[in-house]
């Protein structure tokens, strides 16, 4: 085969776990039995769907005092700010002495000040009666109810009443390695492998070896600083995921385009040896018939072939066929492949 320059996208395939896009831990923010479980197990809830309803009776009583208390709190205001306006008028005409003035005063000003006092004692009330209907504060997939009804649950306890995971769109977390990132910066700043200027990079989740869903997301971002325990970073895709297919905790795999390889070569990974020192090695044929041994760079593999850095020129001929036979040094007869299939079909035919 003839060595030819070629463009190559720098395919990346990584690894990870799915992860809901949000999750919602169903807490009660008030204390009581629960009175009724208002959704079915496994049901898609929208946001401010009410999931539970706790015993209002005794927070509602609390309500309606509180209501009361603020009437009888206006009302002695109404009854401290007439007296204050009418001590005002007797202190003018000296029917009264100041002193008394300015308790009347007084009075009015802690009257209006309880009044806020029990607006916000009213405020407090309601917003606990409005909690005793549990809501979900997002759009999702509920799971099981940890409780029943008729059981008792208790202000921000700690074990939840249920979950709510929204898992369209879901999040794919994958991990590569720190070394590998470095090596493709390095790569990068070589001009070795050419970058796009796409804001958005689309990336293949596949759920199994023989994976055909079509599912493709989008890389959202990478994470800024190294798990030390691990030696790696974190890479984050959303993945659209209208019908559910994948799960949260599903082991997936991904693959992705940085960027091209540019003017490199594709080579059968036949053709492809290593020498004793571990080096990748193809055997060239010169000009005159010679063959040589020669030490190639090796990138990645792409399917059945690996990409080569340096190491060759555009225009030389590889062996690919009886590398068993040939040793560096040796003459040979070059023939290409297209020359070798039509003898073998004219064999074929005069045999017949």
């Amino acid at each position: 085969m003839t060595a030819e320059l070629t463009s190559v996208p720098n395919t990346i395939e990584l690894s990870g776990r799915a992860r809901a896009y949000a999750e919602a831990e169903i807490r009660p923010q008030v204390t009581g039995l629960i009175k009724e479980r208002l959704f079915t197990e496994g049901d898609v809830v929208q946001k401010g769907q009410a999931l539970y309803q706790i015993d209002a009776a005794e927070y509602a009583a609390a309500a309606r005092s509180a209501e009361a208390s603020l009437e009888r709190a206006q009302a002695t205001a109404d009854v401290a700010r007439e007296t204050a306006n009418r001590y005002k008028r007797l202190a003018e005409i000296n029917a009264v002495s100041q002193q008394e003035y300015d308790q009347a005063v007084a009075s009015a000003r802690q009257a209006e000040a309880d009044i806020s006092m029990q607006k916000a004692a009213l405020d407090s009330a309601r917003i606990d009666l409005a909690r005793t209907k549990i809501t979900s504060p997002i759009t999702g997939t509920i799971g099981r109810s940890s409780v029943t009804q008729g059981a008792l649950v208790t202000q921000n306890q700690a074990e939840p009443l249920a979950r709510v995971l929204q898992l369209d769109p879901v999040y794919v977390d994958l991990t590569v390695s720190s070394s590998r990132i470095l090596n493709w910066r390095q790569q990068m700043a070589s001009g070795e492998i050419a970058t796009t200027e796409r804001r958005t990079i689309p990336v293949n989740i596949l759920l199994s070896d023989n994976d055909s869903n079509g599912l493709v997301g989008e890389l959202e971002f990478s994470e800024v600083n190294v798990d030390e325990s691990a030696g790696t970073v974190a890479v984050r895709v959303v993945v659209p995921n209208p019908d559910g297919i994948i799960l949260p905790g599903m082991f997936v795999r991904a693959n992705f385009a940085a960027g091209n390889y540019e003017n490199v070569f594709l080579l059968p990974q036949s053709v492809v040896s290593r020498s004793a020192t571990g080096q990748a090695t193809v055997m060239v044929v010169n000009e005159d018939g010679t063959v040589e041994q020669r030490v190639v760079e090796i990138a990645e593999q792409v399917d059945n072939q690996w990409i080569v850095t340096s190491g060759l020129k555009p225009g030389e001929k590889i062996a690919v066929s009886n590398l068993q036979s040939i040793r560096p040094g040796m003459k040979v007869t070059p023939i290409s492949a297209a020359s070798k299939l039509s003898a073998s079909q004219d064999a074929r035919g005069g045999s017949k």
